[in-house]
């Protein structure tokens, strides 16, 4: 292994440490899922269908994805932002390690992150109500929610930006609950009004849970879904870029 890759699999040991680390990740992204589930599915029951998926299988994919969502804009966006006010980014411009090393540390720590929550959520639920499901089901959307999580990465990007850290941490959370609710990941859009089911297509949220939805139902994704979930991918990245790049030419 050369120099540069050493670097950078210090660095994503680091990202992963500090991520472990943080209270704030563990309480948004592994224990409230887990304990959201539980509550929720026990007080609605497991008798209840939502379209032709169990009342446990569907809201076990809302808690995943809400576990996915959390690790992204509470602990990933901050952590950004603290580097950027603190100067790491142009302190490590002055080393040999190159720029993509430190993007690549960042992207393939979260993405561990992601995979660990995902896998976490689905064994403690799984097997805390009985959930039986094929085990292409299981892979199939763990697969969908992880790759799903990179346009959250993308929001945390552009959310973590800004300099200031604590504006950063409010900012996260209003979005993080916001887009939660919205999105159906709390309760089924089902039970929401017209208006708010049209609103909730259009969120990231909404179309990360209604893959995997589709998929614990014995459907496939939705091609419409996946689209969506891309632009948000390319505009988060575009406007952050931008953003960076105004700040470092100030």
């Amino acid at each position: 292994m050369n120099t540069t890759m050493t670097a950078t699999w210090a660095q994503c040991k680091a990202e992963l440490m500090r991520t472990i680390r943080n209270r704030r990740f563990v309480f948004f992204s592994v224990i409230m899922p887990v304990a959201f589930f539980f509550i929720f599915s026990s007080t609605v029951g497991d008798d209840v269908q939502i379209g032709n998926v169990s009342w446990p299988a569907y809201y076990l994919m809302s808690m995943t994805v809400y576990g996915v969502v959390g690790a992204s804009l509470t602990s990933f966006a901050q952590r950004i932002s603290k580097e950027r006010s603190q100067g790491w980014i142009r302190l490590l411009r002055i080393t040999p390690l190159p720029s993509w090393s430190y993007v690549v540390s960042k992207i393939a720590a979260q993405g561990l992150i992601n995979f660990f929550i995902i896998l976490l959520v689905f064994i403690v639920g799984g097997f805390g109500k009985g959930i039986h499901l094929p085990a292409s089901t299981w892979i199939e959307s763990g697969l969908w929610i992880w790759i799903g999580g990179f346009a959250f990465m993308a929001l945390g990007s552009l959310i973590g930006s800004m300099r200031n850290p604590d504006a950063v941490q409010v900012l996260a959370m209003i979005v993080y609950m916001s887009l939660s609710i919205i999105g159906g990941l709390w309760f089924p859009s089902s039970s929401m009004s017209s208006t708010m089911q049209t609103i909730a297509k259009f969120t990231p949220t909404y179309r990360l849970g209604q893959g995997a939805w589709n998929l614990v139902g014995g459907g496939t994704i939705d091609w419409a879904g996946v689209g969506i979930l891309v632009a948000y991918v390319i505009v988060f990245m575009a406007v952050s870029s931008y953003i960076m790049k105004r700040q470092e030419a100030v």
